[in-house]
């Protein structure tokens, strides 16, 4: 078996077997994202893609996870989905979860019976981008998706009995923006209500030249103390029932983990101490960052 590449998986999934269903992302529009820029778009045969099961469960029979790479799986039609899902649950006895990533549109497309059926077959949760609550940034960074649609298609989720881990982007909407940005993101994710929230910075590598100029001539990039003071008003703005925030990314400033809502003042404790010493250690020194 041989991989496409190049090949990309949340952080957490780690340990994980990672399987591609399908090459590249379907959107591949937005302008922060290098990921799949070299890819053409496909969704892989189902033949094609039970070679690469039968191979894996040869070399791996004890899998007890699997990440359905590439950028959104769940863009694949219900019914080859499922023959997925079984496949995966046939071949791998001891398997215990598959996740993927899954973008707007997806979530969208597909009936509330459709999500129902994909969720009962074993896949068990979703990694979804929502990176700004503000429909104007994302409009400028073409993400192909508008607030009332995301918040929609998550409660689809919701219901159909996925765990969401979503992501957020710091420093997306720049210094004009920042405030507002983190407060109508913040918003969306309390109409969210994710398990898990995962805050990631801003690193466009090549594309900075490229992310500037489509943002508008009044963009300006955040420096270390602005996206810390984001980050704090991300995190104040949040009404959680029950979900994990992290900022552990490599990309970030400044590593939280926190439960939320119970750890929301011990987290503003920790930005607020950084944010009042700029050589604070809790702060991960610009070489130290990645993506």
């Amino acid at each position: 078996m041989e991989y496409d590449m190049p090949l990309f998986r949340p952080p957490s999934e780690a340990d994980s077997l990672i399987l591609q269903a399908t090459y590249g992302c379907s959107a591949n529009s937005c302008t922060f994202c290098l990921m799949y820029k070299t890819k053409r778009f496909r969704i892989r045969r189902l033949d094609e893609f039970k070679r690469d099961v039968e191979f894996c469960a040869e070399r791996l029979p004890s899998a007890r996870r699997i990440f359905l790479a590439d950028g959104d799986a769940l863009v694949i039609r219900a019914s080859q989905l499922l023959a997925i899902l079984e496949l995966l649950y046939q071949s791998f006895p001891r398997l215990e979860r598959v996740t993927s990533y899954a973008n707007p549109l997806n979530l969208l497309v597909k009936s509330q019976a459709e999500l129902d059926a994909i969720r009962q077959a074993g896949l068990t949760m979703l990694y979804y981008g929502v990176e700004s609550g503000d429909d104007e940034i994302l409009r400028r960074v073409k993400k192909k998706a508008e607030t009332p649609g995301m918040i929609e298609g998550c409660g689809r989720a919701h219901r159909a009995g996925f765990d969401l881990s979503v992501t957020v982007l710091l420093g997306l909407a720049g210094k004009k923006l920042s405030r507002r940005h983190a407060q109508n993101t913040a918003s969306v994710l309390n109409a969210i209500q994710p398990r898990y929230i995962g805050a990631l910075t801003l690193m466009l590598g090549p594309l900075e030249k490229y992310f500037a100029q489509s943002m508008g001539e009044d963009f300006q990039f955040l420096d270390m103390m602005e996206t810390l003071q984001e980050l704090r008003w991300l995190v104040e703005g949040l009404e959680l029932k029950n979900s994990v925030f992290r900022s552990n990314h490599a990309s970030n400033y400044l590593a939280l983990r926190g439960d939320l809502p119970r750890d929301k003042q011990k987290l503003l404790k920790v930005i607020d101490s950084a944010l009042a010493d700029p050589d604070s250690p809790l702060i991960r020194p610009e070489y130290f960052r990645a993506l």
